[in-house]
């Protein structure tokens, strides 16, 4: 291409007509060239630069495939990894199961063999006392036996009246054993019938004594018909409250409980006051400091005689005559006192009357009696006023109203406080704990009534061949169910005295707990 060009050059110069048409013409050849040659660059160069991005598009795409299979196997590795991790975990845990087990099959073999052991031993150690036992007797036998002899030979040369006095002597010896024997009988059948005769004394009392089994509370709650009456009776800046609290001698509790109001005060009189006198100042609405004072008194008073009446009504209930109006004071205000949820003064009137049933069985004053179970518990009305017990409490106040030395005895020693000087004392104390213990007598908290029902399901399925045991009648029966083909009906019988015994022995319970056992076979034949 160059040779043609230059060619062409050298015959433009050398025809001058042809000059100018031949540069023209070289020139548009010159353009031509440098334009195909531009383009033909450009196009290889695209191509190059094309080629080069599929390449790269490609190296990508595989790498990035590469990268994905790559990541796939390790996965698969670690899924295969994984599996035989467990695999080999489950038949580790299953080998130490094994071995466990054989461990403690082993344990408690040695256990077994151990206490075999300690059997032979004990048995060789008895056997061993048996047979020094057996060689003792068999000496003393024949030591007998020699002085049998000697005795036989010396009677044979006997008088009569020797031969007489010592057969005077063995018979002597042998009715002073019998008599010693008889005596130990006499005083345990004496024992037993004392028993059983002190046992139909209080059954007879109890059912003599059909005392209404109630509860009282020792929460007092005055209700509140909105929370505006709510905010009268605190009144500006509490005034209305702190004045009433003066009154009265009580808290007052206002919370965000809807509806009520709470008067807490250790004195059961003066909180049944200031009951009463709020409750008043709602119904009344008017309820400012001045009011306050003047119901609180006018409720004072009512419930003083409120606590006269019932101090009258329990006397005259209790058939007590000669009582000071003090005594009968304080007997009323006992209706106001609870004791484990018992009404204290319905408590005394009780075991007034079972005091009374039990003396009358066995031969004493009935009527001191009731009263010595009356007065009994009289001090739980001042005990709060003075120092000491309620037993110390009472015997000193009764002191200063003469009362007789066998009702001091029985108001300070019901609890053991001091030695009992008089029949009528454990009477009362005996009279005490029936009443509190009977059925319903007392509340029980709900967490320890449910932990002696579970209780006295444990005992009884814990004996051999019971199948169920139910704690029903809130605790006061046991029923047993045993299984029939391993226990019979001697058998049953033995298990309801066991459970009974411990029961006794592990349990604290009121009242008495009955345990029925039931044995049933049934027998199914089917007809097809």
């Amino acid at each position: 291409m160059l040779a043609i060009i230059t060619t062409s050059l050298i015959a433009a110069f050398d025809s001058p007509d042809l000059a100018y048409g031949g540069i023209i013409g070289i020139a548009l050849a010159l353009v031509g060239v440098f334009v195909r040659n531009k383009m033909r660059n450009a196009s290889q160069r695209a191509q190059a630069d094309g080629i080069v991005q599929d390449a790269r598009r490609e190296a990508e795409t595989l790498i990035k495939a590469a990268e994905v299979d790559a990541k796939a196997e390790a996965l698969k590795r670690q899924e295969e990894f994984a599996k035989e991790t467990a695999t080999v975990r489950a038949e580790f845990k299953e080998t130490e199961k094994r071995l466990s087990k054989r461990e403690d099959s082993v344990d408690s073999k040695l256990d077994t063999l151990a206490t075999k052991e300690r059997n032979i031993e004990t048995n060789e150690k008895k056997l061993a006392k048996r047979e020094e036992e057996v060689a003792r007797k068999e000496t003393e036998l024949s030591e007998a036996l020699e002085r049998e002899q000697a005795e036989l030979v010396r009677i044979s040369s006997m008088s009569v009246e020797e031969a007489k006095r010592q057969l005077l002597e063995i018979v002597k010896h042998d009715i002073e054993n019998d008599a010693a024997r008889l005596i130990d009988r006499t005083l345990t059948e004496a024992k037993e019938e004392a028993d059983e005769k002190a046992r139909e004394v209080i059954i007879t009392a109890i059912q003599r004594s059909a005392a209404e089994h109630t509860s009282a509370s020792t929460v007092s709650t005055v209700d509140i018909p909105s929370d505006e009456m709510k905010g009268r009776v605190i009144g500006r800046e509490g005034r209305n409250i702190r004045a009433f609290e003066k009154a009265t001698g009580v808290d007052v509790i206002v919370d965000d409980t809807p509806g009520v109001v709470i008067v807490s005060a250790f004195d059961p009189v003066r909180r049944e006051v200031a009951r009463r006198s709020l409750e008043r100042l709602i119904q009344d609405g008017r309820i400012h400091p001045g009011r306050i004072e003047e119901l609180v008194e006018e409720t004072a008073k009512e419930v003083e005689k409120d606590v006269m009446a019932a101090g009258k009504a329990a006397s005259v209930e209790a058939n007590i005559g000669g009582l000071h109006k003090r005594q009968m004071e304080l007997l009323g205000r006992l209706s106001y006192r609870t004791s484990y949820g018992q009404n204290v003064l319905r408590h005394s009137i009780e075991v007034a009357f079972l005091c009374q049933n039990m003396a009358d069985e066995l031969g004493l004053d009935g009527r001191l009696a009731r009263r010595c179970g009356l007065l009994h518990d009289i001090g739980k009305a001042i005990d709060h006023e003075q120092e000491g017990g309620h037993p110390l409490v009472g015997y000193e106040f009764c002191k200063r109203y003469n009362e007789k030395p066998e009702v001091l005895n029985a108001i300070y020693g019901h609890h053991g406080d001091v030695e009992a000087t008089s029949p009528y004392t454990p009477l009362v104390a005996a009279a005490d704990a029936i009443s509190a213990s009977r059925p319903g007598g007392r509340r029980e908290s709900l967490e320890r009534y449910i932990k002696r029902l579970e209780q006295l399901e444990s005992l009884a399925t814990e004996q051999h061949g019971v199948r169920q045991a139910f704690a029903i009648q809130a605790g006061r029966e046991v029923r047993v169910i045993v299984d029939a083909k391993k226990v019979d009906d001697a058998r049953a019988s033995k298990i309801a005295h066991d459970i009974a015994k411990r029961i006794e022995e592990e349990m604290t319970y009121p009242g008495e707990v009955r345990v029925t056992v039931l044995r049933e076979v049934r027998a199914v034949g089917i007809a097809r």
